[in-house]
């Protein structure tokens, strides 16, 4: 087999943003030269991504030989192999691999997906001595793998549902199949991704790693927020709408405020300006309203014009709860107005788009469902602004 019949694995390998990363916090740690993702079969040992300081000469797609090779035995045993001084080790200063290729230290964690499949190993090696027989570095090297296994695992059930979404006579069975994989098949792998970032955010020390850690988590934050607006399209699409549970609200200010101070902190450098005037009693999905204010503010604090702060005003105005959102900065091309709430739509105004373009689309299905309406009006003097509107409804009564 060559190495281009290892090319979707490799492939796969090179579509997970954080093995770079991964592969250079390896290095730092263990203070070791080379790290790579391998490919293991019984007869294959295929680089699929390499971080080489070392000058080995492995590049992607590079093969060794099997046998030669000390990851042949994880494979079948499915145990780390760690040691940093092999001429001086009880075992491997015997073993033909340390030998062979002249190595010291050695790392070859597995990597093992959630059907038991072994799909190959996290190594690292170095000729120099290293210290890295210690438990705290090899859990954070088997969460590193296990990240990676979690990756794996979530590309191969996008591309099973991909292929067979393409199957129209099984439109009306997939659609299901779909909302199932985006509710259940990937938010749950990615919770375990998250946690392991949390994990190792304590563990890690040194301003580079705890950034690249911090990386880790943001870039996980982000696809979480896609899953949320896919799931809530395929909804709205191939289902019965977007789900919409209005309840009576004593303190919808509070639950707004708390979107507010999310957002802050997750842009530090933008300024809100607030002015929630509500009262007690209402009406209304909380968390869809939460989630229609979020999407407005991200819009706002993405394309809006960073000296300026962003104006946010909710209030009860003729009979209706009123939420404006506004934003100084370049004016939405009229010829874009139109388009904005319809999906995979960006409102790029010449910034690069950011998500899918459902945020908007989603912001407007929420209004639909509490009865009322979302608007946009942009020009060069009074900048963007959103208005939702939805009946205000503030006594029990009016709700029977």
């Amino acid at each position: 087999m060559s190495a281009t019949e290892f090319s979707s694995d490799i492939g796969a390998v090179n579509r997970i943003d954080a093995v770079p990363i991964i592969l250079r916090m390896v290095k730092q740690m263990t203070g070791m030269r080379f790290a790579a993702v391998a490919r293991v079969t019984e007869s294959h040992w295929v680089a699929c991504a390499v971080d080489d300081a070392l000058e080995f000469g492995l590049k992607p797609g590079g093969q060794l030989v099997v046998d030669s090779t000390i990851c042949h035995g994880i494979r079948q045993h499915r145990q780390p192999v760690v040691f940093g001084h092999a001429s001086q080790h009880p075992v491997y200063s015997r073993h033909p691999t340390p030998h062979g290729y002249k190595l010291e230290s050695y790392i070859s964690i597995p990597i093992i997906q959630a059907d038991g499949h072994f799909f190959g190993t996290l190594c690292a090696i170095d000729p120099a001595p290293a210290e890295i027989e210690d438990p705290g570095l090899l859990d954070t090297l088997n969460l590193f793998a296990q990240l990676i296994a979690t990756n794996l695992d979530l590309q191969r059930s996008l591309d099973l549902k991909t292929h067979a979404l393409s199957d129209a006579e099984e439109a009306g069975r997939l659609r299901e199949q779909f909302i199932a994989v985006l509710g259940h098949d990937l938010r749950t792998p990615l919770s375990a991704i998250r946690m392991s970032a949390d994990l190792l955010q304590t563990q890690v020390v040194g301003q580079r790693q705890q950034r690249l850690v911090h990386a880790i988590g943001q870039s996980s934050q982000r696809m979480s927020a896609l899953i949320e607006d896919v799931l809530d399209f395929a909804r709205g699409r191939l289902g019965d709408g977007i789900t919409v549970r209005r309840v009576w609200v004593e303190d919808l200010q509070g639950y707004l405020r708390t979107v507010v101070d999310e957002v802050l902190a997750s842009h530090p450098g933008c300024r809100i300006n607030v002015d929630l005037q509500l009262g007690t009693g209402i009406y209304c999905d909380p968390a869809r309203m939460g989630q229609l204010l979020s999407n407005l503010l991200g819009n706002a604090v993405t394309h809006g014009a960073q000296q300026a702060p962003v104006e946010l005003v909710v209030r009860i105005e003729e009979g209706d709860v009123m939420l404006a959102v506004a934003n100084q900065g370049e004016p939405i091309p009229e010829s874009l107005l139109p388009l904005l709430f319809q999906p995979f739509t960006r409102c790029e105004a010449g910034a690069r788009g950011e998500g899918l373009g459902l945020g908007l689309y989603i912001a407007a299905q929420i209004m639909q469902g509490h009865e009322g309406t979302l608007s946009v009006s942009s020009d060069a003097r009074h900048g963007t602004c959103f208005v939702a509107r939805f009946p205000v409804r503030q006594t029990p009564a009016a709700i029977m």
